[in-house]
């Protein structure tokens, strides 16, 4: 063999290496998930073919569901709602609102109504997604002081919600803006502290998404608790993490009568098991059950609205439209195919609302 011969069979082995090291299903952890996906148990897949087996399903599932995000308390403890501060914004009224979700813990909110309304009014619970909180959807820039217009990826979707003529009851997720530890809150605005609180979670046997879903539960207890708002008429909104905890609190509690979900459904297998997502997306043992459109189906026939935009990268288009057409089939089992809308926008992970939030306002004052 000559040297040149001995050369090119050192680069071809090397070129074989390095495709096996990166690109490998061997090697590459990403691909050898993806495939095993191919293979996952999904017990609780949608099946049903009847109204009463698809009531069925949902019972079994809606159980294992709660059972997997870690459960919730067996008793609630009292709201002991304060109303901390009160501003005047023109066509409507901000309450800041700080309520007990669990014992030790408490929920820092915004009550958002329009002047001109007669209540009791309709309601929306709006969850934000990463980023700087809740104080972004409810119009407040990053110095606490109101913009003069909408902005940010989250668009103050609460106030889009006020302009319909309803109320909105604007939560802080555990670990985003009001709600951080004094290390990640020191390090800016947009720094939440899902780490380590989600794998606190995890070593209780729990998850942030059971952490959050019940924090929208006992949200819900609040509006019953007062006279201005009528939790028989109460919808459920949120962006990208706030769409995880909307579409979970959702398909867990019937107390919610519409929701819309944005930047966020999708199927796992193209989503948080392909691509880098925050921990706080987890749920372990999820795939032994169910995929994202079953638990998306646990809303039907109650009206779900989806929106998603084309250039969304860490929720993929191709994932969106499987998942909602897997969602459909639930919807269409229980006749209520047109209580499940979408829109495509041409934008990418942000909250647009164009046709979701009259769609919402328009059934829940209606009811």
């Amino acid at each position: 063999m000559t040297r040149r011969d001995m050369a090119l069979s050192s680069i071809a082995a090397a070129a074989a290496l390095n495709a096996d090291t990166f690109a490998g299903p061997r090697f590459d952890p990403v691909a050898w998930s993806r495939e095993r996906h191919k293979a996952a148990p999904l017990r609780y897949r949608f099946a049903a073919n009847s109204p009463a087996a698809v009531k069925s399903w949902q019972r079994k599932l809606r159980t294992k569901i709660t059972e997997l995000i870690g459960g919730f308390p067996a008793q609630a403890p009292v709201l002991a709602p304060r109303i901390t501060q009160t501003a005047d914004l023109g066509t409507y009224t901000r309450e800041t609102i700080h309520f007990t979700s669990r014992e030790g813990l408490e929920v820092f909110s915004y009550l958002l109504k329009p002047k001109d309304a007669k209540g009791p009014l309709p309601v929306m619970v709006c969850v934000p997604g990463h980023g700087r909180g809740v104080d972004d959807i409810v119009g407040l820039d990053d110095k606490g002081q109101q913009r003069s217009g909408k902005g940010g990826y989250q668009n103050d979707f609460a106030i889009q919600f006020v302009e319909q003529g309803m109320a909105a009851l604007a939560i802080e997720p555990i670990a985003f803006g009001h709600r951080r530890d004094p290390i990640n809150a020191a390090k800016g605005p947009n720094q939440n502290s899902c780490q380590p609180a989600a794998g606190a979670a995890l070593l209780f046997g729990e998850t942030m998404i059971g952490w959050r879903v019940y924090d929208v539960m006992r949200a819900i207890d609040f509006v019953e608790s007062r006279k201005d708002l009528d939790a028989r008429r109460l919808g459920c909104v949120g962006i990208s993490g706030g769409g995880t905890c909307t579409l979970f609190a959702s398909a867990l509690d019937t107390r919610i009568q519409a929701a819309m979900v944005s930047g966020y459904l999708c199927t796992f297998h193209d989503c948080i098991l392909s691509l880098a997502h925050c921990m706080d997306n987890y749920v372990p043992g999820i795939l032994n059950w169910a995929e994202m459109s079953d638990v998306a189906g646990l809303i039907a026939p109650r009206p779900l609205f989806v929106e998603t935009g084309e250039q969304d990268r860490i929720f993929p288009l191709a994932g969106f439209e499987q998942a909602f057409a897997e969602t459909r089939r639930v919807y269409e089992a229980l006749g209520a195919a047109t209580a499940l809308e979408r829109e495509v926008h041409s934008g990418g992970h942000v909250f647009h609302g164009v046709k979701g939030v009259p769609f919402l306002a328009n059934y829940l004052k209606g009811l």
